[in-house]
């Protein structure tokens, strides 16, 4: 019996050992399971955020600076940024504004332009966002603000004759009122925003309250810190107006997750105010341009009314480039035009078909170099996907807006027809446009000289060296000449007599 006992014991403490065994073994293969499981999770954690860091160098995020009143340099400066984004399929743009406000019409331009950008679109508020500045915060996806600044007070308000505010008739004021608040509405439901908050910005006579708090009273106009527009109120915590406070630029991009993201400053020209004057004279500089490329072509050589021609279509198009309008691509188009009327004027006369190539290179550059057209966006509407919303004017699809420039073209040319006029009739005769025209060509006789020389070619014979449609060139005398009939047509090879002249060009029959 006390053998069987002890047999027993010794039974029961080798199970026990064993047991223990096992759980010690169990604990320690839990462990390193456990280690590798944070190994593996840890590497994979590394490798999601190396993925999402390369993904993100390929990402472009542009600022755009608003720094001054919204006037028509900031419109060029937003425009030109906005294409230049959309060219570079950039993720997002950020507004960098600090401005007093500005003018409501160059505004609803601007809600235009930000509203094609199909990324992302926020406004940093780095100082002050007053006025139409307010409204064109309201016009993007979100609203971060830097510490200590603020938004708000968006009232019209009108400028007197010496430059500041000045108080609006009640009427005057009441329609102001109603107007803007349509306008900013659209932009507010369209982005999320709380209507009433926009209104108290813009209407004294509106109350805003949250929470059984008055933020605004009646009578007043409301504006807020960064603080106030990103406090929180109601069951779902929503902002009031901003997403949030943050430090800078670089923190609000790395705050939407674009770390690593290539940053595009849009730099402003510094000639956008010259920018807004060439645009206001445009109709004058095509009329120089039109009027000094005529003188030109109707006399000898090369010099100061070609040069100034083409120096005011350059100029003009120089407005349209900084005004965000024109590429460079049309300013090449125009000289290509130019270049094409030279060589049918001075290489191959009489063919019409270069010179009718480059003066619809010449129309079509000055059209096009002040329509507004963005990369991308489809002129006309296409049929939407089954399913998909139907397309929308300035989002899915932009018509052209031709009118400016047809406008300014067709007083160009109205305002040319009497300029044209008065130069064949009286300026040609005139002993400073003799002068003038001396000056101008290089290396030629005299306006004297010229005209006696043309007298001593009456009657004489020739041989058309080009085809005569009705303009050409002829030899007289071992002399090429630019000669034009009086509407026949002249093969080349032909003998020819000079009847007469029209300019510098002599006017032949066949002989």
């Amino acid at each position: 019996m006390k053998t069987g006992w002890k047999i027993f014991a010794t039974f029961l403490l080798c199970i026990s050992i064993d047991l223990h065994g096992q759980k010690q073994d169990l604990a320690t293969n839990n462990g390193i399971e456990t280690v590798e499981k944070l190994q593996n999770l840890t590497a994979t954690e590394n490798a999601s955020e190396t993925s999402l860091s390369q993904e993100n160098l390929k990402k472009k995020v542009y600022v755009i600076p608003v720094r001054d009143d919204i006037m028509p340099p900031i419109l060029y400066v937003i425009r030109r940024g906005v294409k230049e984004a959309m060219e570079a399929n950039a993720e997002c743009i950020i507004i960098d504004m600090n401005t007093n406000g500005g003018r409501v019409d160059i505004t609803e331009e601007i809600f235009g332009i930000i509203n094609k950008f199909k990324g992302k679109t926020v406004t940093y508020v780095n100082k002050d966002a007053y006025s139409a500045g307010a409204f064109i915060a309201v016009s993007t996806d979100q609203i971060y603000m830097a510490p200590q600044s603020v938004i708000g007070a968006a009232a019209p308000i009108m400028m007197g004759p010496g430059g500041g505010a000045a108080e609006l008739p009640s009427t005057m004021e009441a329609k102001m009122n109603s107007a803007i608040r349509a306008k900013i509405r659209t932009q507010a439901e369209k982005n999320g925003y709380a209507i009433d908050v926009i209104e108290a910005m813009v209407d004294k006579s509106k109350t805003l309250e949250r929470d059984s708090k008055i933020i605004c009273a009646k009578d007043e106009i409301l504006t807020l810190t960064n603080i106030e527009a990103a406090t929180k109120y109601g069951e779902g915590q929503t902002p009031l107006l901003s997403t949030g406070t943050v430090e800078s630029i670089d923190a609000l991009i790395e705050k939407l997750g674009y770390t690593g993201a290539k940053r595009v400053d849009i730099k402003p020209l510094g000639a956008e105010e010259l920018g807004s004057w060439i645009s206001s004279i445009s109709p004058l500089l095509l009329l120089i341009g039109i009027g000094g490329l005529y003188i030109e072509f109707k006399t000898p050589g090369f010099g100061v009314f070609g040069a100034l021609g083409i120096g005011a279509l350059l100029i003009y198009f120089f407005g349209g480039y900084v005004s965000g309008l024109a590429g460079i691509e049309w300013i090449g188009i125009f000289l290509l035009g130019i270049v094409l009327v030279m060589i049918e004027i001075f290489v191959v006369p009489g063919t019409l078909i270069v010179g009718l190539c480059g003066a619809a290179c010449i129309f079509i550059s000055i059209i096009m170099g002040m329509t507004d057209l963005y990369p991308g966006v489809p002129w006309f509407p296409v049929d939407p996907t089954e399913g998909m919303p139907s397309p929308v004017e300035g989002i899915d699809f932009s018509m052209p807006d031709f009118s400016k420039p047809l406008r300014d073209i067709s007083i160009a040319i109205l305002l040319s027809v009497p300029l044209i006029w008065s130069i064949s009739k009286w300026l040609s005769h005139s002993k400073y446009f003799s002068q003038l025209v001396t000056a101008s060509v290089s290396g030629a006789e005299s306006i004297a000289d010229l005209a006696t020389k043309i007298e001593s070619r009456k009657n004489q014979v020739g041989i058309t060296t080009t085809p005569l449609n009705p303009g050409g060139k002829a030899l007289f005398q071992d002399e090429l000449c630019s000669v034009i009939t009086q509407g026949e047509m002249v093969g080349s090879g032909t003998s020819v007599k000079v009847i007469g002249n029209s300019g510098s060009d002599l006017v032949v029959v066949e002989d």
